[in-house]
């Protein structure tokens, strides 16, 4: 039980990233079909506002506290930042790179993070100790692991027939603008673990909190698809593929997930929740080869293997960090402290 505890975000940060690298396998179909990139953000966080609001209701009714201004202005923030922003930038950046090109991206979120949360506090760095040299030597190599991916191809590993370039969507993939669009998610991404940190003291209501956000995003992303598009006509979804990947990202992906991050963020902070970010690459690219039989490059299993291993240095420094902590934290004597009053 004592292991468990240690590790049970751990088990439930793995389990949410290889749900969110299934959103990510169904989301690259239905993008390739034509459906607009705002009404998949529209949908699933309508579903996922319908899913979890009877959960947060009965489940939390009688530990949630009241609403204020404060509490609803920061999950409108959080809303904004964390889910409207970020999946419109990198699905927009989806659409002029590539899906490898973009996840990679995903990859940066974790040292991002860390990089944010040190100016607010919320990560601290003990170079003196092992456990902070370890969460800094995590980052730089999760960093090296990501570059390596993005700018390393290297050679093929499976004996696949090389597919011909379509010459109709080659000149379509604007790559600079797509670069920019990729970075401003990420950061979108990485200041929303943060946002979540605050969140988490002042609402620790997991089902209620993500509700709002969901209710939220809902509202933003009508409001801006109706200011891009102008086109009320558009908006139904048609096919089985459209309506399963919008209930399934809907409930899971913006529903359960993001409860589940929620409450790492609040159990064990941004950096660790966040750290997490580049497994849902390493599905997606397991994903990709056993069931779409995607061609897999050299450059892609040695970045895979330094994201995985800087992501594992980091969390071994967090968690030593953790026991550390626990290990110096002073007991408190009621007869001292009573003494001391006197």
């Amino acid at each position: 039980m004592a292991c468990f505890e240690q590790w049970k975000q751990v088990i439930a940060m793995v389990g949410a990233s290889f749900c969110l690298a299934v959103v990510n396998i169904l989301l690259k179909k239905v993008l390739s079909g034509g459906l607009d990139h705002l009404l998949i953000i529209f949908y699933r966080q309508i579903i996922s506002t319908i899913f979890l609001s009877p959960i947060a209701y009965f489940w939390e009714r009688k530990s949630r506290p009241k609403p204020t201004i404060g509490i609803l202005c920061d999950h409108f923030l959080s809303a904004l930042i964390g889910v409207t922003l970020t999946q419109y930038l990198f699905l927009l950046g989806l659409k002029f790179t590539s899906a490898t090109f973009s996840c990679a991206f995903i990859n940066m979120v974790p040292v991002i993070t860390f990089i944010m949360a040190m100016p607010f506090g919320l990560e601290k760095v003990n170079l003196k100790h092992k456990s902070g040299r370890a969460k800094v030597f995590g980052a730089l190599v999760s960093v090296g692991g990501a570059l390596l991916l993005t700018l390393y191809k290297g050679i093929p590993l499976r004996d696949l027939p090389t597919p011909l370039e379509d010459p109709t969507t080659g000149g379509t993939k604007r790559w600079g603008t797509g670069t920019l669009l990729l970075t401003g998610g990420s950061i979108m991404w990485s200041s929303w673990f943060l946002i979540q940190a605050k969140i988490g003291k002042t609402y620790p209501c997991q089902y209620s909190s993500t509700a709002m956000i969901s209710f939220f995003s809902t509202i933003q992303s009508a409001l801006l698809y109706v200011a891009i598009h102008r086109n009320t006509s558009a908006w139904l979804i048609k096919g089985s593929l459209e309506i399963l990947t919008v209930l399934f990202a809907g409930m899971v992906g913006s529903g359960l997930c993001y409860v589940i991050m929620s409450w790492c963020v609040k159990e064990r902070g941004p950096v660790f929740t966040s750290a997490f970010s580049p497994l849902i690459q390493i599905f997606v690219a397991a994903f990709d080869i056993t069931f779409l039989h995607e061609q897999i490059h050299l450059g892609s299993v040695l970045g895979s293997v330094l994201v995985v291993a800087g992501m594992y240095i980091l969390l071994w420094g967090k968690i030593n960090e953790a026991v550390l902590c626990n290990a110096i934290k002073p007991v408190t004597d009621p007869a001292m402290t009573a003494a001391e009053e006197i």
